[in-house]
């Protein structure tokens, strides 16, 4: 392994509060999206809203974020992190790809395969979960691909424009990951 923030398409760096902003404004006036990042109703969030976001989220000693940064220009393209749970050895992943052209070419489950590789091996998680919804099958086919397993749904626990979905908790443990990259 070159470098533990690297992988075939993406590196994960240090978020940027001053330039970010700028770049993931336009990605949260995207009414698909918000929804796709949030579940919720969608809301054009600016620069200073997402700003102060991140400022808040710096200074949460139980979350860990990245920026996704793509390796062929180096382009802000989402973010990427976990909430620790740090008397259980578990994280709850979170991630957000936010260029339109990027969706469905790899870049999600490139970043998803680096921070499993940062969780199991630089901060011992025994396990990392997460929540998506549904509605986002490009995002389940995505964990799936990095060995997630599929934990339970919260039936019909969403409302997308009128129509109800399952919330979707899936998860991956040290040992599964540590067998399926050869570790």
């Amino acid at each position: 392994m070159n470098n533990l923030f690297t992988g075939q398409l993406v590196k994960l760096a240090a978020r940027n509060p001053e330039t970010d902003p700028q770049v993931m404004a336009p990605w949260h006036r995207d009414s698909e999206f918000f929804q796709l990042a949030y579940g919720r109703i969608a809301e054009p969030w600016g620069v200073a809203r997402l700003k102060e976001r991140m400022e808040r989220h710096s200074s949460d000693t139980d979350e860990i974020g990245f920026a996704i940064h793509s390796l062929a220009d180096d382009k802000l393209i989402g973010e990427i992190g976990l909430w620790l749970l740090p008397p259980h050895g578990e994280g709850m992943v979170y991630i957000m790809v936010g260029e339109r052209a990027l969706w469905g070419k790899g870049y999600g489950t490139d970043a998803m395969r680096v921070l499993l590789r940062y969780a199991f091996t630089e901060l011992n998680l025994h396990r990392v979960s997460l929540r998506t919804f549904g509605f986002n099958q490009r995002a389940i086919r995505s964990y799936e691909k990095c060995g997630f397993v599929l934990e339970g749904n919260s039936r019909r626990a969403l409302n997308k424009l009128g129509t109800r979905w399952d919330e979707v908790w899936m998860g991956i443990l040290r040992s599964e990951w540590q067998m399926a990259n050869g570790e």
